[in-house]
């Protein structure tokens, strides 16, 4: 992949610029998530800065992806409270009684936040630009020649300069990955989310991806990611959390807890993803 560096982390400056640094990009206060009977989150606090790259780690079934798709509201809490960027996600509170907001009301709040999934989801029948474009065209109603000029530059960076004609099938997954961030930032997000970005990609391509991601922490975007990826985090993260059985099990600086980790359980899950 050619590097794009610099213009990759000029996107995150551009993004962070105006954000109020003092207060928390994300805010979780006794999340409770359940699927019938299955209490999936129990009681989770977390607190993101602006400008901080915080990866949760764990087994699978823990909890990492269902609090990820909470933040964003993809999935509704039970219990608790849950804020970005100094927003109730999906609520409005009048006394102590959350009301749930309309789904129009979700929807801008949502704009907010950038999601990239495990599996790309890119519209098969659009190519790498016109898949860049959509949202910008349909959500936020961005001429189409802005969108166009906009989504040739974030591909640009993204280094896929050469590929913006082409459609998803023709693409490598690290390529298709790197189309669904450039889709992901062109929405101008003030958080990104990335649930285990790089788990569906053949391991040579690994690579590609993360140095987008790292970019982007260069540049002081907010971001939230799953993965399993522990050098990635050992350089990147300012905060890790490991997630087990629905709460953190442990969490702090990455050169604590991946390093010299306090609880049996963070270093049994470490040896093993280790080894």
């Amino acid at each position: 992949m050619s590097s794009n560096a610099g213009g990759l982390a000029a996107v995150g400056a551009e993004l962070s610029e105006t954000i109020d640094t003092s207060q928390p990009m994300v805010k979780a206060e006794q999340v409770w998530k359940s699927f019938g009977r299955l209490d999936v989150l129990k009681g989770i606090d977390l607190e993101v800065y602006p400008q901080q790259t915080f990866v949760l780690l764990g087994p699978s079934g823990g909890g990492k992806s269902t609090l990820l798709r909470c933040i964003n509201h993809l999935e509704k809490i039970n219990a608790g409270r849950l804020w970005v960027a100094g927003e109730l996600m999906g609520y409005r509170q009048k006394g102590d009684v959350l009301h749930e907001m309309r789904s129009r009301d979700v929807a801008r709040q949502r704009s907010l936040v950038g999601m990239v999934f495990q599996r790309f989801n890119l519209f098969p029948h659009k190519t790498a630009i016109e898949n860049v474009m959509e949202s910008p065209i349909h959500v936020q109603h961005v001429p189409h020649k802005r969108a166009e000029t906009e989504a040739e530059e974030l591909l640009t960076r993204v280094g896929l300069r050469d590929k913006l004609d082409v459609y998803p099938a023709q693409l490598s997954g690290g390529q298709q990955q790197r189309v669904a961030m450039a889709r992901a930032l062109a929405m101008k997000p003030k958080l990104m989310l990335f649930d285990e970005p790089t788990s569906a990609l053949d391991p040579e391509l690994v690579g590609e991806v993360l140095d987008v991601m790292k970019d982007l922490a260069k540049g002081g975007m907010t971001m939230v990611v799953v993965t399993h990826e522990i050098g990635f985090a050992k350089e990147v993260a300012d905060g890790v959390a490991l997630i087990d059985g629905g709460v953190i099990v442990e969490q702090g600086p990455p050169n604590e807890v991946l390093v010299s980790p306090k609880e049996e359980r963070t270093k049994l899950f470490l040896s093993k993803v280790l080894a």
